[in-house]
């Protein structure tokens, strides 16, 4: 019997109301084998981050703590109002994992480590919250720990998934499910964000990783489809608050989809698409607010990628310049200095463009980072730089569409292809 996975975000289990939605959408589903990603609750990623920070830092901590575990509580009370047969014991005994993780030596040095061991409880606890109520509701789900599954590299908070080891865990998994052939099927509820290296060390795949989570479990199962929930009625050809006229895109390739993501579209993680494509395995974005409408598809077709422009924005930008104070060329043994010192500081670029002797690139502030940039190339190349920038990435132009977007507004770099233009902007508000 085939598998299909749903991925639910944390604003779709943000609350009592969430948790209930959520799982009616999960008990409608028949016709095979279901496994859920869920992702932690609202906005508890962010929490716990700032939990970690003042654990580590030496600040109280408490006070925030007792938030966190209030929040879940206050839900775990409502559902249990609306069915008294909801009794979340999984939660509570991963609360008192938690606060015994807390208690432990943390310290900066292993800053990245104690976060992939505290930020993956959110993930946990929404997960066994969701299970129990699906349970009470008269189902059967299995609770399954992704930590055991999903197998990656030693990277703290950013790993790469071990394809052939993540394989080899499921692989028990799989022929559960497949030996299942006819009835309900099962259902298997799981965390997304999370996994653990080959030496056994809990990580984390990078925030908002748990999209990508869905697509490896069904990479490795070979699922029919996977369907992501969200608040949106399917993937849009632009971000709303930014372009009222936005519209859903009913049916986009693969590779539409990975060039969005990649242009900064927030719909879906980037890293998502490549495992569904190579599997040919359809990708289904849908409103759980409105779960019957059709949503957006994700598939080989490219026919319709054409005939709706998209339009990506992105604010908060720097445009940094290195010219080398010899004057000498930027050739590549100076590029590939620049790239190594970039990626040792984690500074991503989102656009690049050099001349005879600069290089200038298009980066999200931080000003951390930069300063770190500074003492890593500042001896060997003058760096200058504008802040508080925006980029705007078109596919599918027209020169009507650039001279709409662009009326008025101050160009600092400008790029053009056969699909894509982008352009870096002084900000309006500046």
């Amino acid at each position: 019997m085939k598998t299909e996975v749903y991925k639910f975000g944390g604003a779709s289990v943000k609350d009592a109301e969430g948790v209930m939605n959520a799982s009616g959408i999960i008990t409608a589903f028949s016709g095979g084998n279901l496994l859920v990603v869920i992702s932690a609750m609202g906005k508890i990623t962010n929490s716990l981050e700032k939990l970690l920070d003042a654990r580590i830092y030496g600040e109280d901590w408490k006070p925030l703590c007792n938030k966190i575990f209030r929040f879940h509580r206050d839900i775990i009370d409502a559902l249990r109002v609306s069915n008294p047969r909801f009794s979340p014991s999984g939660y509570f005994q991963l609360e008192q994992d938690f606060a015994e993780e807390l208690l432990l030596d943390c310290s900066p040095e292993k800053y990245d480590r104690h976060y992939d061991r505290i930020v993956a409880y959110g993930e946990l606890w929404s997960t066994a919250i969701v299970s129990e109520w699906v349970a009470a509701s008269g189902l059967n789900p299995e609770w399954l720990d992704a930590r055991d599954l999903v197998i990656t590299d030693e990277t703290h908070r950013f790993a790469e998934v071990n394809w052939q080891a993540t394989t080899q865990s499921c692989a028990q998994l799989a022929a559960q499910m497949e030996e299942v052939a006819v009835g309900p099927g099962k259902i298997v509820i799981t965390q997304g964000f999370i996994g653990r290296s080959l030496r056994g060390e809990p990580v984390t795949l990078g925030r908002e990783g748990s999209d990508y989570s869905a697509s490896v479990f069904a990479y490795v199962l070979d699922a029919n489809a996977v369907t992501i929930w969200k608040d949106v009625p399917g993937m849009l050809n632009a971000d709303p608050r930014w372009y009222p006229e936005a519209v859903k895109l009913s049916s986009i390739s693969y590779r539409e989809a990975i060039e969005l993501s990649y242009y900064g579209a927030s719909v879906i993680h980037p890293k998502t698409v490549q495992p569904l494509q190579q599997k040919q395995i359809p990708l289904y974005i849908k409103s759980f607010l409105c779960p019957e409408e059709q949503g957006t598809v994700i598939q080989a077709d490219d026919s319709n990628d054409h005939l709706v422009p998209s339009f990506i924005h992105k604010g908060n930008q720097w445009l940094i310049s290195l010219s080398s104070r010899s004057f000498s060329f930027i050739v590549e043994s100076q590029l590939r200095q620049i790239f190594e010192a970039l990626g040792g500081i984690g500074m991503k670029i989102s656009l690049m463009q050099n001349s005879a002797i600069s290089f200038t690139f298009c980066t999200d502030g931080d000003q951390r980072k930069f300063d770190l940039l500074t003492s890593s190339l500042g001896t060997e190349y003058h760096i200058r730089y504008n802040s508080g920038l925006e980029l705007l990435t078109i596919r599918h132009y027209n020169s009507r569409i650039i001279a709409e977007l662009l009326q008025g507004r101050e160009i600092l770099l400008e790029q053009r292809s056969r699909s894509t233009a982008r352009f870096v902007l002084r900000s309006e508000i500046n």
